[in-house]
């Protein structure tokens, strides 16, 4: 969960915003704010007559730039990946108001936890032998689902190799379904269950694997317990590109000031990979 945004009128229009929407759906907010990502995005507990306790997520962009790759990710998956443990998409709600599009989408309520409240992890966790084994049927099935949707494009792996890790874009790398933001707040500690499904679409091989390592490494026991279960996705060549583009896509976010404090392992988890000359770029 992060921050409200900066700009108290943003956290207004985002706050009326979604209380509109809750009233199209005919839900009743019961929960507090939970704030995504530079207050993009605005989660709260709600309850519906037929579906009972439900998660409304609103989220906001400019009407100019309707983003649809992150717009329609998470239906694209309730879509696509039947077999995958993911919360039931009930409805969505589409509106404008002023320059703005807002788009919120009622979803069932978990009752497990969070791995963790934010994305990096910072504590060990101890997870049973069947929750890795569920996370990896999960990732088999995302992998081997086709979409057309894109998470990390061809021109990205162009420009971010060779600024953030020294090295060339690999000649030939193999796109596959991705969840495209598996980090620790977005797995439940039973199931696990896939949360937050925007990102949703196509990376190179074992890219969601990867990215779960990279957010990782503050906790070694634990970065550990990733690399041994995981091991068939990264231990490949194919693997070794998944973890160069994890290691250039958050070292490029380091560069917007996004969590500094995995810069150092980063630069270590890149050269493990094969890039010694990583490092943060100059926003």
């Amino acid at each position: 969960m992060y921050a409200p945004p900066d700009s108290p009128a943003d956290e207004r229009r985002m706050t009326a915003a979604h209380h509109r929407a809750a009233g199209r759906l005919d839900v009743t907010v019961t929960g507090p704010a939970s704030w995504g990502w530079n207050g993009r995005t605005l989660g709260r507990r709600a309850h519906h007559r037929e579906h009972g306790d439900c998660w409304l997520r609103l989220d906001s962009a400019p009407a100019a730039r309707r983003p649809d790759d992150l717009w329609e990710g998470t239906h694209a998956a309730w879509t696509a990946l039947p077999g995958v443990p993911q919360p039931r998409l009930y409805a969505v709600d589409e509106s404008r108001a002023g320059g703005t599009l807002y788009r919120a989408e009622l979803a069932a309520h978990l009752d497990s936890p969070v791995c963790s409240a934010f994305p990096v992890l910072r504590t060990h966790l101890e997870l049973p032998d069947r929750w890795w084994a569920s996370l990896r049927d999960s990732l088999t099935l995302v992998q081997t689902a086709p979409t057309r949707r894109r998470t990390v494009r061809r021109q990205w792996l162009d420009d971010a190799f060779p600024r953030f890790l020294g090295l060339p874009a690999p000649r030939h790398a193999e796109f596959t379904g991705c969840h495209g933001d598996l980090h620790w707040s977005n797995l439940t500690r039973r199931g696990p269950v896939l949360l937050d499904w925007e990102a949703y679409g196509t990376a190179p091989r074992g890219y969601d694997a990867a990215l779960l390592l990279a957010y990782s490494l503050l906790v070694p026991r634990t970065a550990a317990r990733v690399r041994a279960e995981l091991a068939q996705l990264l231990d490949t060549p194919a693997g070794r590109i998944a973890r160069l583009t994890a290691a250039a896509e958050l070292l490029q976010n380091a560069s917007h000031g996004d969590h500094p404090e995995l810069v150092p392992r980063l630069i270590e988890f890149a050269a493990e990979a094969g890039a010694p000359a990583a490092r943060p770029a100059a926003s």
